[in-house]
């Protein structure tokens, strides 16, 4: 396994390379700081949640279902999954350019990914189809974020963005009747 572990190190080395041009343009970081910040704790996808339900959008019960199904995601994801690779950050320290919150969990698989496509995943049952795209754009941007960011490794965002839309495919199947 150890092998396998080294290889995935060395493609994402590689591919942090690709990012670094991002990291180095204002706007960009501005952009990515902002992405990853709405990110923590799943926050915009909560407000997304309060906002649909005032605007009509998502029913009351949608936006409290929605909050209880992220946090046992979150729980899910931080407390069970990270806890099995206990896998070291890019950045120990952190990265000067960036002003995002230090993680204290493992970094893989990105908690910040799987809420991310998890909530996306969700609030595409319930919503008009025309939001569908937005929201799995958005969910790409912050996914993407934590690598530029330097708090993430590009195989966690990967592996984090499959974990919350398999999770999310499954909740799906459970909360479609939810009005």
């Amino acid at each position: 396994m150890s092998a396998f572990v080294a290889r995935v190190d060395r493609i994402d080395e590689r591919l942090d390379g690709w990012f670094e041009p991002l990291r180095n343009s204002r706007p960009l970081v501005y952009l990515f700081n902002t992405a990853s910040a709405v990110g923590d704790f799943g926050a915009i996808w909560h407000v997304i949640g309060v906002v649909g339900a005032l605007t009509g959008s998502l029913s009351w019960s949608q936006a409290v279902v929605l909050a209880a199904l992220m946090g046992a995601e979150s729980l899910l994801l931080n407390q069970g999954i990270k806890r099995l690779f206990r896998r070291t950050r890019p950045t120990v320290t952190g990265d000067a350019r960036f002003t995002v919150r230090r993680p204290l969990t493992s970094s893989f698989p990105s908690g910040h990914a799987s809420s991310a496509f998890f909530a996306s995943m969700i609030l595409s049952g319930w919503v008009h189809s025309g939001w569908i795209t937005g929201f799995f754009i958005f969910a790409a941007v912050i996914a993407l974020s934590r690598v530029v960011v330097r708090i993430h490794h590009v195989s966690d965002i990967l592996v984090g963005s499959l974990v919350g839309t398999l999770l999310g495919t499954i909740a799906v199947q459970f909360t479609a009747t939810i009005s």
